[in-house]
């Protein structure tokens, strides 16, 4: 695939959409820049950042991450050294605000005013949240995307020389510098820089507060993160609620456009107005599958374990390229849009107000005859690959004794194969994390 990966973005996404291409590397995070048309470029990171010549400055939609804003600020100029006049945020996340700092110090250091910073009025509530739950966040983050090869140069701190890490001194999950919003707007604002005239409209999906935006003479659609090439962000267990039933939506009024050109934050551009539309459509449906099936589901007064394993996404549909579940995955979409309808409860009386954890485990262990069962059934369990169930014991014998290093072994080894057996970045950080937990136990408190 070395030969795809050196194709142009477009080239690439035309290939992989039309031919139905799987196992190519279509999120591209090396800070390459790409010309894309006239006075349009992209650099494609994490996340990407794309800019427009207007005649009057540049327009760029988001500024990529903390860690990646030099690499895109050093590429962003190799093709054009004007100033920046206005910066949009299609939401706050992290990877999308982190690097606006590196953009304005680089457009201060050539003599520039400072850009108009324009986002979704929740923009703001966003980096407060950030700022008062920042242990939280960094702690999220550093599971969420440590259970992936090669996640730590995007999301978290680099590796020191001597292989530590210098992650004790990534204290603010919101960077300080981050570029405060000047304009907000609720449902749809424009604006015009130079010759080019931008629409934004509001769309919930992954978060309440995104943006994106629709150039009507260039038949062109900035989506942010509502094309992500992957199965929609939309079930994320360790984030504030998604909304996929409105994602549905904003997708079908994007295709109703009939957009040429729809550019993504991650993943490839789409050239092209029926390749898009598929695209938008197919995306769309699936999102909108999973809300009637599982609010169908509620209405008849089904469990939230019930509905769990019973709604599916036709693996037909999982192998597209768009939809591949390798970040976010359908049964947590699920979960959130249980969540969205029914609350926090999952419908078992026996978890409204429940015993201790560690209790409930003490319990089980005294009737199995001890530990020692817990976990040897847990290991058989785990060699006929059932690693479900294989989880659900080892994790009760190791709240029932905390400081067993045997179990704590196996638990480590357990989790480790089903970090190595599942797809989404997701669950494998999770998995990889317990995994670190029972490592860190059996290093001792001084390691």
């Amino acid at each position: 695939m070395a030969d795809l990966d050196d194709l142009s973005p477009l080239d690439l996404s035309t290939r992989v959409i039309d031919e139905s291409l799987s196992g190519v590397r279509v999120n591209r995070v090396d800070g390459r820049l790409s010309e894309l048309g006239d006075d349009l470029a992209m650099v494609e990171s994490f996340s990407h950042c794309v800019a427009f010549r207007t005649g009057d400055g540049l327009v760029l939609f988001d500024a990529s991450g903390k860690l990646s804003a030099e690499t895109v600020t050093n590429s962003l100029r190799s093709w054009s050294g004007e100033r920046i006049a206005t910066l949009v945020y299609t939401h706050g996340h992290i990877d999308h605000v982190g690097g606006s700092g590196n953009l304005v110090a680089d457009n201060r250091n050539r003599g520039f005013r400072d850009p108009r910073v324009i986002g979704h009025e929740q923009v703001a509530k966003r980096f407060a949240r950030y700022r008062t739950t920042n242990d939280w966040n960094i702690g999220i983050n550093r599971r969420q995307f440590g259970g992936a090869r090669g996640a730590r140069s995007l999301m978290l701190a680099p590796p020191t020389a001597d292989g530590g890490s210098k992650e004790s001194s990534w204290s603010r999950f919101l960077p300080e510098d981050v570029a405060e919003l000047t304009d907000t707007f609720a449902t749809r604002t424009s604006f015009r820089v130079g010759d080019l005239d931008v629409e934004l409209r509001h769309a919930r999906g992954e978060t309440d507060d995104h943006a994106w935006a629709w150039i009507k003479e260039r038949k062109t659609i900035c989506s942010g993160d509502m094309l992500i090439w992957a199965f929609p962000n939309a079930g994320n267990p360790q984030k504030v609620q998604r909304y996929p039933g409105e994602w549905a939506a904003s997708l079908r009024e994007m295709s109703s456009l009939e957009p040429e050109l729809i550019l993504p934050a991650h993943g490839l551009p789409i050239a092209g107005k029926e390749r898009i539309r598929t695209v938008l459509v197919t995306i769309a449906e699936v999102l909108e599958q999973l809300v009637a099936e599982v609010v169908d589901l509620m209405n008849e007064g089904a469990s939230l374990d019930e509905i769990v394993h019973t709604v599916k996404v036709p693996e037909e549909k999982l192998a597209l390229p768009y939809l591949t579940p390798t970040y976010d995955e359908p049964e947590f979409v699920v979960r959130n849009i249980w969540r969205l309808y029914g609350g926090w409860w999952n419908g078992d009386p026996s978890e409204l107000k429940p015993a201790p954890a560690s209790d409930v485990a003490s319990e089980m262990v005294g009737l199995a005859g001890g530990v020692g069962s817990l976990v040897r059934r847990a290991q058989e369990l785990a060699q006929s690959e059932d690693l479900r169930l294989a989880c659900h014991l080892v994790e009760m014998a190791s709240l029932a004794e905390p400081d067993n290093g045997e179990v704590h072994e196996i638990r480590a080894a357990i989790y480790r194969q089903r970090r190595n057996k599942e797809t989404s970045l997701m669950a494998k950080g999770i998995y990889m994390g317990a995994v670190r937990e029972s490592e860190a136990h059996l290093a001792g408190p001084d390691s």
